[in-house]
């Protein structure tokens, strides 16, 4: 781990800071970098969108997705982007980024099929996202795996 990513890891774990204190000094750490530099711009969307000033955090969001950013902060950065577009109400975008996030597969596979059930609850089909948020969870689960699935289905299927 760079010395860099340390000193951000150290601004995120300091939970003395409120959030203007910790958009400054995101900003300044990312400041030692490229304008457009993918993991710069990422921390500093991460900041705001803490903050509650999603707004401010979708374009930066955006831009560090454009510039190219490692598997894993690529698929953090989609999940949080479509959780900051669910907050700004715009919920069709969202549902799609976090379906196809979701369908991708990989380590957060499960954390987008959560914020893939929050968005379809926001968007009214409250159904649909309890089935994700079940489907999500049934192969964790000690017991009752293929109960709980088979009723996540049963969620989303047709009436007889």
């Amino acid at each position: 781990m760079t010395d860099w990513q340390q000193r951000i890891d150290a601004v995120w774990a300091d939970d003395a800071l409120t959030d203007a204190d910790r958009i400054d000094a995101i900003d300044a750490i990312a400041s030692e970098r490229d304008p457009d530099d993918p993991l710069a711009l990422f921390e500093r969307a991460g900041a705001r969108d803490t903050a509650g000033l999603e707004a401010q955090a979708e374009p930066l969001y955006r831009e560090a997705l454009a510039a190219g950013l490692d598997e894993d902060r690529r698929a953090q950065a989609t999940i949080q982007l479509a959780s900051t577009l669910r907050n700004l109400g715009h919920f069709g975008e969202s549902a799609e980024l976090l379906k196809a996030e979701r369908e991708r597969g990989g380590a957060l596979s499960d954390a987008a099929s959560a914020f893939y059930a929050l968005t379809l609850v926001s968007q009214g089909d409250a159904r649909a996202g309890a089935a994700i948020a079940l489907e999500a969870l049934a192969p964790h689960l000690p017991r009752y795996t293929r109960s709980v699935a088979a009723y996540a289905r049963e969620l989303t299927a047709p009436p007889r």
